[in-house]
């Protein structure tokens, strides 16, 4: 269950949370965010399940109700017109990047693979390999201030367990195991995530060791 140290969020305002990080790594130049790019950034249609349409009177009540849990933080912009908009996730949940970056994946986008995660992240923060994604999932979901994911059990046709965050309360397990909702298309997309990221893996694997023979046969690459 979780604790104090996790506080339960209504699903707009992980939804907010979400936005607010990705769009400080992806276009920093924009961030703080004003609520218009906030509502725009909740309400996208790619990279987003499920997707919204919120309004900007529902999005300034998430961002009251996160910025009364010390998630939210203000301030002006150099016009002092506009109202812009910060995360505190790493004070307020006690995150370090790679733990920011896949809970901002799983708040936009719903449970994921490692496989999954680990391509979603790309552009908010780089993971050595699968291992290292799954490091981090078992250690957000053991720490001993309040899980912030839990594995979900494997849905029929896929091969790979997907993780989901726990910022909306606790999850029934129990239909996650019971359900096939959304297997055609997800397990195919799943699979071949975990497909993409092991070719990866393996690719600079091999090209350490020819990195390594060529050192030791003296031979200058070209």
């Amino acid at each position: 269950m979780n604790s104090p140290a996790v506080p339960v969020l209504s699903p707009l305002e992980t939804r907010v949370l979400g936005v607010l990080v990705e769009k400080q790594l992806t276009t920093p130049d924009y961030y703080p965010l004003s609520l218009n790019a906030l509502v725009a950034g909740c309400n996208q249609k790619t990279s987003r399940d499920p997707v919204m349409n919120a309004s900007d009177a529902e999005v300034q009540t998430a961002l009251d109700e996160l910025k009364e849990k010390s998630l939210v933080s203000h301030s002006w912009g150099s016009s002092r017109r506009v109202v812009r908009y910060a995360h505190n996730l790493p004070t307020g949940l006690r995150t370090d990047p790679g733990t920011t970056a896949l809970l901002a994946v799983l708040m936009l986008r719903g449970p994921q693979t490692n496989g999954e995660l680990r391509i979603a992240c790309e552009r908010l923060y780089r993971f050595a390999d699968l291992s290292a994604v799954e490091g981090y999932l078992e250690e957000m979901a053991n720490r001993p201030i309040g899980a912030l994911v839990v594995k979900l059990p494997k849905q029929p046709g896929s091969r790979e367990h997907r993780w989901a965050h726990l910022l909306n309360g606790p999850i029934d397990i129990e239909s996650f195991a019971n359900s096939d909702s959304g297997v055609t298309g997800i397990a195919p997309i799943a699979a071949l995530a975990e497909d993409v990221a092991q070719l990866r893996d393996e690719v600079s694997h091999l090209r350490a060791q020819v990195e390594k023979l060529f050192e030791e046969l003296g031979v200058k690459r070209e």
